[in-house]
């Protein structure tokens, strides 16, 4: 079949690799001029399986209320005049009762753990480098109270099948001897041997080859305008090239991976779309000759961020901020990053060194993502990966083959056209 990928991140060309991979005739499209320069282009870097619930989970609510106009706050909920934002929020509470972050935890760990697997044959099979290391990912807690919380929720997430070991503070110390620097304010820590890191962008752009290699076609410096209708069947992709000539594509089926803009292009087709931007936050710091930053990567409870070697680079990435599609640098929560970087670790990296980015990540109120048909019968969703996009990326493109196909993916997920996941 002719496919349409619509959407160059991480998600759209897993999606493309594997499409191309099953033989289809591929064409992606991408209002960038190359792969991953959006949300893919500088996220936390990890391959977070075994960390996978939800944010929406009964104890929510509470805290979003408590972080309510603090500028630093983990989840910071910029309230607009904006009835996308309103809808998301209040779904949002229904997924916080207890019998749904059941549901939507399990259905996120089930595609994150299958992707990882899905990731490893991917590297196995192709070779592909993208500064990955296999050292398990390492939470840390500074409050006594969280971390009993912490120990808790790990042997329930053991029973779903993570490799989630409680760990004491000095053992912490032992799987990453930079936590020495803050030893004496460490509670404990859960470590999971199992989980990965690498770099997003490098793992896109190197993947977006290979599927060429395979006939994938490319069309960078497009923007999709329009999805096209007649009955049940899309008719065409309107785009238009950097130089602003307009053209409408045509193909056997089309696939959104749009992330945060795929409600632009399905709201005037009837199609529902529940995603909702969280704005995310990053630093890159430069390693150099410095020995105190970390090689295993570590989530800081107490902040809600991620610390990832990549190569000679610390990434550090957190925060979520629900501000509609606004894309401007809030320097304080930049510059947070930096100082909680350096108060652990004062040895960690160059501190000029720090370039801030941030982007969008696509949420859905469970933060289930949204994969699979619609109502239309060649148009297909593989969007709403939340934070965990980069943990998710293969398993959802290989899933989307496989239903693009008429195959069963080999994955217990409730993909869209047999039960609603939001």
């Amino acid at each position: 079949m002719r496919v349409l990928v619509l959407g160059g991140g991480v998600v759209g060309v897993t999606a493309a690799w594997y499409l191309a991979a099953d033989g289809h005739e591929v064409t992606l499209v991408d209002r960038q001029p190359g792969a991953a320069l959006e949300t893919s282009y500088a996220n936390g870097g990890q391959i977070s399986a075994s960390y996978a619930e939800p944010w929406a989970n009964p104890e929510a609510p509470l805290k979003v209320l408590k972080w309510l106009g603090k500028e630093d706050a983990p989840l910071l909920f910029r309230l607009r005049a904006d009835w996308r934002q309103w809808r998301w929020g209040l779904q949002f509470l229904v997924e916080c009762l207890p019998s749904r972050t059941r549901h939507n935890t399990i259905q996120c760990l089930n595609l994150a753990l299958y992707s990882r697997d899905c990731l490893k044959a991917l590297r196995a099979a192709t070779g592909i480098a993208y500064d990955h290391l296999e050292r398990g990912i390492l939470q840390f807690y500074t409050d006594a109270n969280e971390y009993e919380h912490g120990v808790a929720a790990a042997a329930l997430m053991r029973e779903y099948g993570c490799d989630r070991v409680v760990r004491s503070a000095d053992e912490c110390v032992a799987i990453e001897p930079a936590l020495a620097a803050c030893r004496d304010r460490i509670a404990g820590g859960i470590y999971t041997a199992s989980d990965e890191t690498g770099d997003a962008h490098a793992f896109t752009v190197e993947l977006a080859k290979l599927a060429a290699t395979r006939g994938a076609a490319f069309r960078w410096g497009a923007t999709v305008e329009a999805i096209e209708t007649a009955g049940d069947t899309v008719s065409g992709v309107r785009v238009r090239d950097a130089g602003g000539r307009a053209e409408t594509l045509s193909a056997d089926a089309v696939v959104v991976a749009l992330g945060s803009y795929s409600p632009f292009l399905l709201d005037p087709i009837g199609v529902p779309c529940g995603v909702y931007p969280a704005k995310g936050y990053s630093i890159t710091l430069d390693v150099g000759d410095h020995r105190g930053a970390p090689t295993v990567s570590l989530t800081d409870l107490a902040w809600k961020i991620v610390l990832t070697r990549l190569g000679n680079r610390l990434r550090v990435a957190g925060t979520a901020e629900l501000d509609g599609w606004n894309l401007a640098m809030n320097d304080l929560r930049c510059r947070s990053l930096v100082r909680r970087t350096f108060d652990l670790f004062p040895d960690a990296a160059e501190r000029d060194s720090a370039v801030f980015w941030t982007g969008l990540r696509p949420a859905t109120p469970s933060n289930v993502p949204l994969i699979g048909r619609t109502r239309y019968r060649n148009l297909w969703l593989d969007t709403g990966h939340g934070t965990l996009g980069w943990t998710m990326a293969c398993g959802s493109g290989r899933a989307l083959a496989d239903l693009v196909a008429g195959r069963r993916p080999d994955v217990d997920f409730a993909f869209l056209g047999e039960r609603r996941t939001v």
